[in-house]
């Protein structure tokens, strides 16, 4: 069974951090990014993660989101530090077979969601 399944979040204290995980199972991809949507908003691309290890961040979240991978679990993780309230949202995991570029922040690119998991910053 293919899937994505998230784990982590919760609510936390604005200036902490929180850890986000999400384990693949069934496939391994060759993209694997974390989207975040807030009530009412789209849902954006903040950080992604090749196979090869390359990297892709969005600008609003540069030196504060760590993406990681482990590839023998076929695993990754989020961590976000210096939290604010504007990170709080439900963050997705998403799975791609394809390597899109400049394009990576769009949803539409992705094959595979996870559920998603909550996080509330305060």
């Amino acid at each position: 069974h293919v899937q994505l399944v998230e784990s982590g979040g919760g609510s936390a204290l604005a200036g902490g951090s929180v850890r986000l995980s999400c384990a693949a199972s069934g496939y391994t991809f060759n993209t694997y990014s974390w989207f975040r949507q807030a009530p009412g908003q789209e849902r954006e691309g903040v950080e992604l993660i090749g196979r090869d290890g390359s990297l892709s961040y969005a600008d609003s979240v540069e030196g504060r989101f760590t993406i990681t991978q482990d590839n023998a679990k076929n695993s990754l993780s989020l961590v976000i530090d210096h939290l604010k309230p504007e990170d709080s949202g439900t963050y997705y995991c998403a799975a791609s077979g394809y390597c899109w570029g400049t394009a990576w922040a769009n949803p539409s690119r992705y094959e595979l969601w996870g559920q998603g998991t909550q996080v509330t910053v305060s």
